[in-house]
C-alpha cells in the first residue's frame, strides 16, 4: 500500500496542535508473551478455552503470529481453534493487564497533563507547546515509545498529526512497534491515497456502502462534493468528507471516570436449570462486587444480561436507593430481575451483571440502614464480611473462596 512518507526532520508550526496517538501493540498477547518466555514466536490467543474446537465464548486479543491465520479479536473460539489448532490458547488476566495499562498511561502523563485514554491499551495526547521539552515529533514519538519498552517491557505504535483521527490512523499504519507522523499542512495528502477502511469513523456498513457506489480510496471521498456525501448519508456526509480531508477539530479532553462495570460468562452448554443460574449469578456478584471494592466504587442501577439460544439478548435493570458495592445486595437485585424475566422455555446461553450509576466509594453519603435485612442479619454486616474476603484473597489468593461456591464432594 503505497503511503505518504512524512520527512522525519519535518518540525512542526508550534501554532499548530500536535496531537499523539500511542496504541500497545497485541497488547493482552504481548504482555503473556513477556510473562511466559515459552510463547515467544508462537500464535498466541487470548480467550475462552477452545475445548478442542467446542468451545464457547470469543477471542480477546491474538499474537501478531496468530493474526497470520485469519484470528482476531471477537473471532468465535471454535473458528480461532479451527484456523490454529497449535496456536497457545490462554485464559485473559485482566489484573495483570491492568496493572501494566495503568503503567503505560502513567508514562503518557509525564509528557502531556493531557492524556485521553479511549481503551485499556490506547490513548491520545495534545503535546501541543512541548517542543522544547521533548523535541519535534518524530523525537518525541521516539521518547514515547522508549519509556513504555524500558518499564514495562513492551512496545507500541504512535502515530502523531494535527489533529485526532489522522493520529489515530498513522498509529495503526506502521504497527508493530511503528511510528508514523504527518507533517502539518500534509493532512489531506496524507489522507488521500489510503484505502476507505482506514477511514476512522466510518464503519464497516458505511465503507461497503462507500464501494458500492464506487469510492475505493479515501481520495474519492475527498473528490465528492459535501452536498452529494449529505444527499447520500444525510447529515453524516459533512462528517465524511471531513474525515476525508484530514478535518478534525475535536480536543484531546481529560479521560472521564468509568460509567459502569460489568462481568458475564457463556455456557459450554445451553442452561435450562434456574437454580444453576442464579448461582452463577452469585458467583458474578461476588466477583464484579470485589472489584469495585477494589476501583474504591458503588454503584445504584445493577442490570441483568441474559442471552437466550439461539443468539437473543436481554437486559433488564434497577436502580437502588442507595449506592452499593456488596454482593448480597447486587446479587439479590440480580437475581430477582432474573426471576421477572420470562424465557418462555428457552435456554439459556449467557447471563451478566453490570452496574452503573457509579460514585466513588469515599465520597458515598452515609448509608440509610434498615435495622435488619431480609436474611435477617444487619447490611453492614455484609460489607465488613466482604472486606475480610477481599484481604484473605489478597493474602492467599483465589483458594480462599465462600463456602457456597465449594462444590459438594462426589
Amino acid at each position: 500500500m503505497a503511503t505518504l512518507s512524512p520527512n522525519p526532520d519535518t518540525q512542526c508550526n508550534c501554532t499548530r496542535r500536535v496531537i499523539v496517538h500511542v496504541d500497545m501493540d497485541a497488547f493482552y498477547a504481548s504482555i503473556e508473551q513477556m510473562d511466559h518466555p515459552e510463547f515467544r514466536g508462537k500464535p498466541v490467543v487470548v480467550g475462552a478455552d477452545p475445548k478442542g474446537g467446542k468451545g464457547r465464548g470469543v477471542v480477546s486479543a491474538a499474537s501478531y503470529e496468530a493474526r497470520k491465520h485469519g484470528i482476531h479479536s471477537a473471532l468465535p473460539i471454535s473458528i480461532a481453534y479451527r484456523r490454529c489448532p497449535d496456536a497457545v490458547y490462554v485464559r485473559p488476566h485482566f489484573k495483570r493487564y491492568a496493572e501494566l495499562s495503568q503503567k503505560v498511561m502513567a508514562i503518557l502523563s509525564e509528557f502531556s497533563p493531557l492524556v485521553e485514554q479511549i481503551s485499556i491499551d490506547e490513548a491520545f495526547l495534545d503535546c501541543t507547546g512541548t517542543e522544547k521539552l521533548f523535541g519535534p515529533p518524530h523525537e518525541l514519538g521516539r521518547r514515547i515509545k522508549e519509556r513504555i519498552r524500558s518499564e514495562t517491557g513492551l512496545t507500541a505504535s504512535v502515530g502523531v498529526a494535527t489533529n485526532k483521527s489522522i493520529a489515530k490512523i498513522a498509529s495503526d499504519l506502521r504497527k508493530p512497534d511503528g511510528l508514523c507522523i504527518c507533517p502539518p499542512g500534509r493532512e489531506r495528502e496524507f489522507m488521500g491515497v489510503l484505502p476507505l477502511p482506514y477511514l476512522w469513523g466510518a464503519g464497516k456498513k458505511t465503507v461497503e456502502r462507500l464501494e458500492a457506489l464506487g469510492f475505493y480510496k479515501v481520495r474519492d471521498v475527498q473528490n465528492c462534493t459535501v452536498e452529494k456525501l449529505n444527499s447520500l448519508f444525510g447529515k453524516y456526509g459533512s462528517t465524511l468528507w471531513d474525515l476525508a480531508n484530514g478535518v478534525d477539530d475535536r480536543p484531546v479532553t481529560q479521560s472521564t471516570p468509568r460509567k459502569s462495570i460489568s462481568q458475564e460468562i457463556t455456557f459450554d452448554r445451553d442452561i435450562d436449570r434456574d437454580d444453576y443460574v442464579e448461582h452463577v449469578l452469585f458467583q458474578l456478584a461476588d466477583s464484579l462486587t470485589r472489584m469495585m471494592r477494589r476501583e474504591g466504587i458503588r454503584g445504584r442501577t445493577v442490570t441483568l444480561k441474559i442471552r437466550l439460544s439461539p443468539f437473543d439478548s436481554f437486559t433488564r435493570s434497577r436502580t437502588l436507593q442507595d449506592p452499593v458495592n456488596d454482593v448480597h445486595r447486587v446479587r439479590d437485585t440480580a437475581v430477582q430481575l432474573y426471576r421477572g424475566f420470562d424465557r418462555a422455555g428457552r435456554k439459556v446461553r449467557l447471563v451478566g451483571i453490570g452496574v452503573s450509576n457509579l460514585e466513588l466509594d469515599e465520597t458515598s453519603p452515609p448509608e440509610q440502614l434498615g435495622l435488619f435485612s431480609e436474611t435477617g442479619l444487619p447490611e453492614r454486616h455484609f460489607d465488613e464480611t466482604d472486606r475480610v474476603l477481599d484481604q484473605m484473597k489478597h493474602l492467599y489468593g483465589d483458594k480462599v473462596t465462600r463456602a457456597v461456591f465449594i462444590p459438594p464432594k462426589q
